[in-house]
Formats: C-alpha cells, sequence, structure tokens
C-alpha cells in the first residue's frame, strides 16, 4: 500500500514557460529559439542548460543565474505556473491519508517560491536545501528519510526518465511516469520507461483511484 508520494517539480506540478521566457528575455534572444534548442536538447538526452550554452557558448549559467537575482529579474513562482490538477490532487491524497512531499531539482530560492504557494503538502524541499541533485543516489536516499514509509511504500512521480524515473526505481521506490511537458512526452512510450514505471498518467488527479488498488 502506498503511504507517501512524492513529486518532482518541473513539468510535474509547475509549467516551465515562464522559466524559459525570462531567460530568452536575458538572453535577448525569441521565446521561440530558447524552446525550439530546449527541444532539440531533450531529445539528445540532454539538460536545460545546454540549450542555454547553444545560444551563448561562453555562459556560466551559475553565474547568469546570480546576475539575473541580483538585477530582479530572478525566480518567480505563482499560482499560474502550476498545472491545473495540482491542488485538487494533492489535497485529494492528503484527505485520504497518503503522506505527500514535494522533492525536485531546483534551488532553495524556489523552495521558499514553491512553500508561499502553500500547497496542500507535508513537506516541500529542493535539492539547493539537501545539497545533493537527481539522480544522485543520495537524493533518494533523503527522499526515503522525510518519506517516512518503506520504498515499497513510497511512490515517486516525475516526467524525466534519467532524473526521475530510473534512479527512483533503482532506489526501489514505486514509480509513476507523467506524460507530461517535453520529456513526459517525448520517453512515454519508450520501452525502458514502460518497464521501469508501476504506472504511467496523464494528470495527477489519476493517481488517487491507481493507488487504491
Amino acid at each position: 500500500m502506498i503511504e507517501t508520494i512524492v513529486f518532482d517539480v518541473d513539468e510535474t506540478l509547475t509549467k516551465d514557460d515562464r522559466h524559459w521566457a525570462s531567460w530568452a528575455d536575458w538572453l535577448q534572444v525569441p521565446c521561440h529559439t530558447v524552446s525550439a534548442l530546449v527541444g532539440a536538447v531533450v531529445a539528445r538526452g540532454g539538460h536545460g542548460a545546454d540549450a542555454l550554452r547553444l545560444i551563448s557558448p561562453d555562459m556560466d549559467v551559475a553565474a547568469a543565474y546570480h546576475a539575473r537575482e541580483a538585477a530582479g529579474r530572478g525566480e518567480h513562482l505563482d499560482e499560474t505556473d502550476l498545472y491545473p490538477d495540482v491542488r485538487p490532487a494533492l489535497g485529494g491524497l492528503q484527505k485520504l491519508g497518503v503522506r505527500v512531499i514535494v522533492a525536485g531539482n531546483q534551488t532553495s530560492r524556489a523552495a521558499e517560491l514553491l512553500r508561499d504557494l502553500d500547497l496542500p503538502a507535508d513537506l516541500v524541499v529542493t535539492s539547493g536545501d539537501w545539497g545533493v541533485a537527481k539522480p544522485d543516489p543520495a537524493f533518494f536516499t533523503r527522499v526515503l528519510e522525510v518519506a517516512q514509509a518503506g520504498p515499497r511504500e513510497t511512490l515517486y512521480v516525475g516526467d524525466h526518465p534519467a532524473d526521475d524515473i530510473f534512479p527512483a526505481r533503482q532506489a526501489g521506490l514505486r514509480v509513476a511516469h507523467i506524460r507530461r511537458g517535453p520529456w513526459g512526452h517525448l520517453w512515454a512510450d519508450d520501452e525502458a520507461v514502460r518497464e521501469a514505471v508501476d504506472w504511467q498518467v496523464d494528470g495527477l488527479t489519476a493517481l488517487a483511484s491507481l493507488i487504491a488498488h
């Protein structure tokens, strides 16, 4: 029986539209250029930061992040960044007695912004808080520590095979792959992904009925 469900953030709970649009604005290129390059990088199995380096090859992404923050153009999250099913799904799981945790690869600042949204979750934490990021096995060790449940009673929900699906499975957790965002859609029919997951879902509200069986 699933006692705890742990959610990835980007393209699981939140849309990345604002994130990439803000980078396009900072780099003074059209949003479509950034989106297309992110898509190309995703198809090669890379990460979004690689797309930024295609635009600016000498770019220090971390330094640029801090420069944006200093200029008052840093990270921002509000209700419009959430997928519409987030609150009803998480709230519904809590009503069923499931422990709900949000744990993704984000900065400590993003963790603050997420907590400010007052999501129906028992804990909101990020890799920036922990000092370790997915797919490092140590991240999932921390997940199990806060889950307060065994690996087979803990479900991790995410969209990215390399960051979410495979390392969560290797850590012994139950896994759900969500068909959402570029990563989720691109690898939805991948044989290795299908074999690694317990469930595939198109939205978060489906989780309540799945774990009840």
